[in-house]
């Protein structure tokens, strides 16, 4: 039971990852404990799970999926971060949108409903495939790239603990366009490496934001 949903457990790096870092320890410790949540028998008696306790970094994360704490018009929290982030845009003018950590989840499930064109998706240090904790909690089910998406870079360094599976694409269906996410590892110094601007400060990271930034005239940015 337990041993076949280890036995499931996809190679989440591939042949380009071969020194992980640091942080690989706690990256599989999080892997392994959100696929052993799936095996039957242990999914029912196992969900303290589900508010992230894998990671303490994450509790907001689970704070966010529970998607309780109603209003006074029964709007849930979810629902009104949502509401909040998209609240400055405009479906007129091409957006590009800069999420990491927390706000890779919201924008994901922000955009869904986002009618105006999205040129370029970024997220960084993104936990939005991780399992039962995560990826089977997002909405719509199953996952895919928002229908408006054009292009959908995603970022993580191989020491950042927060990051649970970093291939996307390999989690994500595309969306009627085709767009999967492209992932891309970076290596930063520290030992804390999971704040915004470590990932910002990357040239693989700057430089296709900077190009589509030049030709349009629109950024959000998603922050945790």
């Amino acid at each position: 039971m337990a041993e076949d949903a280890l036995a499931q457990l996809p190679d989440e790096d591939g042949e380009d990852d071969q020194k992980q870092g640091v942080g690989e320890p706690f990256r599989v410790l999080g892997r392994v404990l959100t696929t052993l949540l799936q095996a039957p028998g242990l999914r029912g008696g196992a969900q303290w799970a589900s508010g992230l306790p894998l990671l303490s970094h994450l509790s907001q994360v689970g704070r966010y999926l529970r998607r309780r704490e109603a209003d006074g018009d029964k709007r849930t929290l979810d629902a009104r971060i949502r509401d909040r982030v998209l609240s400055g845009t405009d479906p007129d003018r091409p957006l590009i949108v800069v999420s990491h950590s927390l706000g890779t989840v919201v924008a994901f499930e922000a955009l869904r409903s986002y009618g105006g064109r999205v040129p370029l998706l970024v997220t960084l240090g993104s936990p939005l495939a991780t399992g039962a904790a995560v990826l089977q909690r997002l909405e719509p089910q199953p996952p895919r790239t928002p229908a408006r998406v054009e292009r959908w870079l995603n970022f993580w360094d191989r020491d950042d603990i927060v990051v649970g599976r970093p291939r996307l694409e390999r989690w994500m269906r595309p969306n009627a366009s085709g767009v999967v996410p492209v992932t891309a590892r970076v290596d930063s110094d520290g030992l804390w490496v999971h704040t915004a601007t470590k990932y910002l400060r990357q040239a693989a990271v700057a430089g296709p934001l900077v190009e589509a930034l030049k030709a349009r005239p629109l950024v959000e940015a998603f922050e945790k």
